[in-house]
């Protein structure tokens, strides 16, 4: 089971990689960004995920974030843009 402090820099890094990149962080790119053992890194993602957090989960049978709270890395009708700038898709 992975530390509470390492899930929190995980979660604290997807959000920021969404706001930065328009999009969710593969596992690898997360390992990288946590400087972490790829491996390590997909496990812990999936304890993240399986915490059951309201509007975190992947994509069925993959390590692909699909949603993440209050982003959606699939598009939906939710648009969200700042400063002119549409970037996002929203839950």
């Amino acid at each position: 089971m992975a530390e509470t402090e390492l899930l929190n820099r995980m979660y604290h890094a997807i959000l920021e990689w969404f706001v930065e990149h328009g999009r969710a962080p593969h596992y690898v790119e997360l390992a990288h960004r946590l400087d972490l053992a790829a491996e390590e890194t997909r496990r812990t993602l999936r304890e993240l995920v399986d915490m059951g957090l309201p509007g975190v989960w992947q994509h069925p049978n993959t390590d692909y974030i699909e949603s993440f709270a209050p982003f959606a890395n699939l598009p939906t009708q939710y648009l969200i843009t700042v400063r002119r700038r549409q970037r996002w898709y929203g839950q």
